[in-house]
């Protein structure tokens, strides 16, 4: 598994956990009817980013809607390969070090687990804190399940379908460097104390995206900062630069790509629910939106 995947799991379980509860519409389902007089069908799916065969399947209301369909319009195509030029946006600017935003004993802590990774140390010296939190977060033995995400790309790739990302890797380090500093050294610093936090998370994720109940996943999500009140601020800052404003960016790319229809696109669930969430942008857009599965 290259990094660039080990990236992606890791980012679907942050922002699983930064997504917090928003009471709203679209808050049950995870495979929906995009329409429009005139316009072939186009399909919108809730991912969770998570390698475990319980998810990564693909289902087979799923997969009749990407025969369906000519184009898979993925969040960031999970293939993806690293470069030197991405590695340096994960960095730090001039001589910055990670070590003085975290003290010494929090950086040792987070030194130990990134060089056991195999990271070197000067890499890991200059991280920023995002990175480094995405680092941690994804620590562990490589799964040997795929996600959903790249089962899709494989069967689009499979049928000849046109695969287009919706953000590109650049755009996706941007969303990260503009949460506030304070907020990546707060994240950080409590993933580290409190590796737990994300763990107890996965399975009620997990048992939530199969029952389609997108209510529940944002309540799952938002225990992050259970009996943390302190941080429950921080999780907000990654969820509003992460989750919602990513959400925006989404929505413009889909935009002239729905118009001609056979649109099938795969994004985190994070996305979908709420007033300000995709589906219901899609519908403020004049398309009918309809829960399929």
């Amino acid at each position: 598994m290259n990094r660039h995947r080990l990236r992606i799991l890791a980012l679907g379980l942050l922002l699983l956990a930064a997504a917090g509860a928003a009471a709203q519409p679209f808050t049950e389902g995870r495979l929906w009817r995009i329409s429009r007089a005139g316009i072939p069908h186009s399909y919108v799916l809730g991912t969770i980013h998570i390698a475990d065969d319980r998810v990564s399947r693909i289902p087979a209301p799923v997969a009749d809607a990407l025969d369906r369909s000519r184009m898979l319009a993925l969040e960031v195509a999970p293939l993806a390969n690293d470069s030197d030029e991405l590695r340096a946006l994960e960095q730090l600017d001039g001589n910055a070090r990670l070590e003085p935003l975290l003290g010494s004993t929090v950086y040792a802590d987070l030194r130990s687990r990134l060089l056991a990774q195999g990271m070197a140390d000067d890499t890991v010296a200059r991280l920023k804190p995002w990175a480094a939190l995405l680092r941690v977060s994804g620590t562990g033995a490589p799964p040997k399940e795929r996600s959903l995400d790249e089962n899709l790309f494989i069967a689009a790739r499979e049928r000849r379908m046109r695969v287009v990302p919706l953000e590109l890797i650049e755009e996706q380090i941007a969303a990260f460097d503009t949460v506030p500093m304070e907020s990546q050294v707060a994240l950080l610093t409590h993933v580290l104390a409190h590796p737990e936090t994300l763990a107890a998370g996965v399975e009620p994720t997990i048992r939530a995206w199969q029952r389609g109940d997108l209510a529940e996943l944002a309540r799952v999500s938002g225990r992050g900062s259970d009996g943390f009140p302190a941080m429950r601020r921080h999780y907000e800052a990654l969820a509003r630069h992460v989750v919602y404003d990513r959400t925006v960016l989404i929505h413009h790319r889909l935009y002239m790509e729905l118009r001609t229809g056979r649109v099938f696109v795969a994004i985190g669930a994070s996305h979908l629910p709420g007033k300000d969430g995709l589906l219901a942008l899609l519908r403020a857009d004049g398309y009918r939106v309809t829960r399929i599965w």
